[in-house]
């Protein structure tokens, strides 16, 4: 079994999302001692932001020397995503959706062949065999009801992509974060909690 662990937040150690998906792999190492982990950091190495060039590449136009770097390093994200059982992501919200870094990753791995194809009745997603769990961290509440509801690009973005490529993930989320500190130790530790009941398969 191979587990891909993926983290986005620049916040480094002070970061609420990295917490607990590392949380989350812990507790599937533990269950599956075994378990191959490969870890990409999204703020520490993150990949170039798509270019005309490189979609260009993707279309068969051949591609200038100076993007070889770029293509070498899309094609080892999407072989990384391709190649694990288990992914679990740390996805903070910055200004209502996801940070920039996750965006550019997701833009390597939603390939049309690879990922999904489109057939006679519509898209079809490629990736169903994987499980994808995010840890997602809100600074406010944005639940159905509450005045901010219509703000929510985290949790929906990130439900809609991978449901595009044939995936249903899971979420862990800690909400409220940002509201005072109070609100911030309930919302970790219920994450927390959440990630050492997660059902080990």
């Amino acid at each position: 079994m191979k587990l891909l662990h993926i983290d986005s937040s620049v916040l480094g150690p002070h970061s609420v999302s990295r917490q607990v998906s590392a949380a989350i792999v812990d507790r599937l190492k533990q269950a599956t001692p075994s378990l191959q982990v490969v870890y990409r950091d999204l703020s520490q190495a993150p990949l170039a932001h798509l270019s005309g060039s490189h979609l260009a590449a993707a279309q068969g136009v051949p591609a200038p020397a100076e993007l070889g770097p770029d293509l070498a390093a899309s094609a080892a994200a999407l072989d990384e995503f391709l190649a694990a059982d288990i992914v679990v992501i740390g996805a903070p919200m910055y200004n209502f959706t996801i940070p920039s870094q996750l965006k550019a990753w997701i833009d390597r791995i939603v390939v049309a062949g690879k990922t999904f194809s489109y057939g006679a009745n519509g898209p079809q997603g490629l990736a169903g065999g994987k499980r994808v769990i995010l840890a997602i961290s809100r600074g406010g509440y944005y639940g159905a009801g509450s005045p901010a509801a219509a703000l929510e690009h985290l949790e929906t973005y990130l439900r809609g992509v991978f449901g595009f490529i044939g995936i249903n993930p899971e979420f862990i989320s800690a909400d409220g974060i940002q509201v005072g500190p109070e609100h911030r130790e309930k919302a970790i530790a219920g994450a927390l909690q959440a990630a050492t009941n997660l059902r080990a398969a």
